[in-house]
């Protein structure tokens, strides 16, 4: 059997690695290692022959579904499967192993320490200091502030129980009813635009679909009354990346923190180089038991009866 391994920080990790050979001994290993991720073209190549596959955030199309008859199972290193085109896999009969949740404490976590660094300048102020400028401005607490939640699953969910001790008030908006959760959560369920026009700090935690692609644009922001700070540790694509700045520079928004990008490694010069954004590369899910927990999470679902939602 010949197993691929997309994901180079995977590959990269030895205890991962040799788990994986433990399970499988017999098996061919196809290890990605090289710096930059593979294109359509790539991937396609690097899987011919391959049997089963653990993939990170690579797409899985119906085109390189089809230059590949003999992949018959893909696990999921990671979470969220907007990257694979499960009809496709249907189609093909591939079957997609999968566990949810698995690294929400570290994106949740990194979360808050993006609200933190936001509400209290330290970012802005790190930058200037090491650029000569002595600015006192300390910000603002984020306790007691308003905080607006956008998509209330597993990561979601976990920002929510990590602000308690902050004594936010938490407005949430999900597509799913949840009314049972968000009263034991002590939440507060409202629409995308009062969301907007009530909160500090606004963070979103959702999949990116048709109807969630650009859900961060100008348009939306013109309703902001506060001036919030915007966070996206979720999916690239959620933001409109061309209206950052202009709405920084209009005002509509104090700051933003962004983990994902359309394009990774970001290539907008401007937003990476503007002291308003706190740009990271999309480390979110990479503390240390977070990659462990996800890769052993992967191997095991590689066989077709351990897949989770």
């Amino acid at each position: 059997m010949k197993i691929a391994i997309t994901s180079k920080s995977f590959s990269k990790n030895a205890i991962l690695v040799n788990q994986i050979k433990e399970k499988y001994p017999n098996a061919e290993l196809v290890l990605q290692t090289r710096p930059t991720g593979l294109s359509q073209e790539e991937l396609v190549v690097f899987l011919q022959g391959c049997e089963k596959a653990i993939i990170a955030l690579e797409e899985i199309t119906e085109e390189v579904l089809a230059h590949c008859p003999e992949l018959k199972h893909i696990s999921k290193f990671g979470v969220g499967l907007n990257n694979i085109d499960m009809a496709a896999c249907e189609k093909h009969g591939v079957t997609v192993g999968w566990t949810g949740g698995v690294n929400k404490l570290s994106v949740a976590e990194m979360t808050l320490g993006f609200m933190l660094g936001l509400s209290r300048n330290l970012f802005t102020s790190s930058y200037e200091m090491k650029q000569g400028e002595w600015n006192k401005n300390g910000g603002f607490q984020l306790s007691n502030k308003t905080v607006g939640i956008i998509g209330v699953g597993h990561i979601g969910k976990e920002v929510i129980r990590l602000l308690k001790p902050f004594k936010c008030k938490v407005l949430v908006n999900d597509i799913l009813d949840q009314t049972e959760d968000y009263l034991k959560m002590g939440v507060t369920p409202v629409s995308k635009e009062h969301i907007f026009k009530e909160s500090n700090i606004i963070s979103i935690h959702t999949p990116l679909t048709n109807k969630t692609r650009g859900l961060i644009n100008i348009k939306n922001l013109e309703n902001c009354k506060l001036s919030p700070f915007i966070i996206n540790t979720a999916r690239g694509g959620l933001i409109n990346e061309d209206e950052i700045i202009p709405a920084l520079d209009a005002g509509l928004i104090k700051g933003v923190a962004l983990d994902v990008y359309v394009s990774e490694p970001l290539d907008i010069e401007a937003i990476y180089k503007d002291k308003r954004i706190i740009t990271t590369p999309h480390i979110g899910g990479n503390a240390y038991e977070a990659v462990m927990a996800m890769g052993l999470s992967a191997i095991n679902n590689l066989e077709e009866d351990y897949a989770q939602s």
